[in-house]
């Protein structure tokens, strides 16, 4: 996959768990691991948007393309 996920350093950067970020924004922790795994297909922009916020961060913060 060319579209590397990058939530778990943001996480650790921060010195969250995945079960409080998954709580804060509003999904489930199985949805947030099917996203961190890099098997989502799609994500919306107000979940992107609430994990930015929860974060502190920018998407590119999260999320990087990678040339195969």
């Amino acid at each position: 996959m060319a579209i590397i996920i990058n939530v778990d350093v943001m996480l650790a950067k921060r010195k969250m768990r995945s079960n409080e970020l998954a709580e804060r924004i509003g999904i489930t922790t199985a949805n947030l691991s099917i996203l961190k795994t890099g098997k989502a297909k799609a994500v919306r922009f107000s979940t992107l948007e609430a994990i930015c916020e929860v974060l502190e961060c920018q998407p590119g913060d999260i999320m990087e393309f990678v040339k195969e």
